[in-house]
């Protein structure tokens, strides 16, 4: 059987296709796929980069994606493979990140328990034999209480867009016109956009999470998927 770089440029050129024009098509840069065909796999970086670019190139060309990516994983060494399948197992059930809106509730959550408590202990060392007039007005208990103020939770703002990416991809993202993201991100990149219509291309849909206006969106498709949606703001 043909190594797999031979076999992905077989494909190519019987389909008569130049590496740029695949390159315009799938949004994996003309140089990776060279590197692909090569089977120089240093030059396209970490194993989880190289797998997504073989399956959606593979699916472009119209070939097995899995079989690609087992015939890249025994070009590696067992060790290497093995945790290379626990780390995406692992990323697949990781939590996501707590955005900063959560941190801010729970934050003041604290602070409304700590005034809570702090009002009980309070009333607790009141002795018995004391009366009502002999304990301070609550306007002047108030005032010489420190004060706690807790701070407003912010409103996520309307008219946004925000992507994060739990695994490389290639993305574009249009707004009201302009494209205002476009290149290959890696995992844990996160992008907010405000405008008043978004069009989003992804070329690994599995992904990438969206968000809009705060209300999750979610993946958009599977895993070296290549899809577009537009969005009203």
């Amino acid at each position: 059987m043909p190594a797999v770089g031979a076999q992905f440029r077989a494909a190519r050129e019987a389909r008569g296709l130049s590496l740029s024009e695949v390159a315009e098509d799938i949004h994996i840069r003309a140089v990776y796929l060279a590197e692909i065909e090569a089977e120089n796999w240093r030059a396209i970086g970490a194993p989880v980069y190289v797998r997504g670019f073989l399956r959606t190139y593979a699916r472009f060309l119209g070939m097995d994606p899995e079989e690609a990516v087992a015939e890249f994983n025994r070009t590696l060494p067992a060790a290497s493979v093995s945790s290379a399948g626990r780390s995406s197992v692992a990323d697949e059930h990781a939590p996501r990140a707590l955005s900063p809106l959560i941190w801010i509730a729970g934050a003041v959550a604290v602070l409304l328990v700590a005034l809570v408590i702090y009002n009980a202990a309070t009333m607790r060392r009141i002795t018995p034999g004391r009366t009502a007039a002999d304990l301070p007005s609550a306007s002047a208990a108030a005032s010489a209480r420190p004060r706690v103020v807790a701070s407003p939770t912010p409103v996520p703002q309307p008219n946004t867009l925000q992507l994060h990416l739990s695994a490389p991809s290639w993305i574009r993202v249009t707004i009201d016109g302009n494209v205002s993201m476009e290149g290959t991100f890696p995992a844990g990149t996160a992008k907010l956009f405000h405008g008043r219509a978004a069009l989003v291309r992804i070329g690994n849909a599995g992904g990438v999470d969206l968000s809009i206006d705060g209300k999750p969106i979610g993946k958009l498709g599977g895993t070296g998927d290549v899809v577009e949606r537009s969005f009203p703001l």
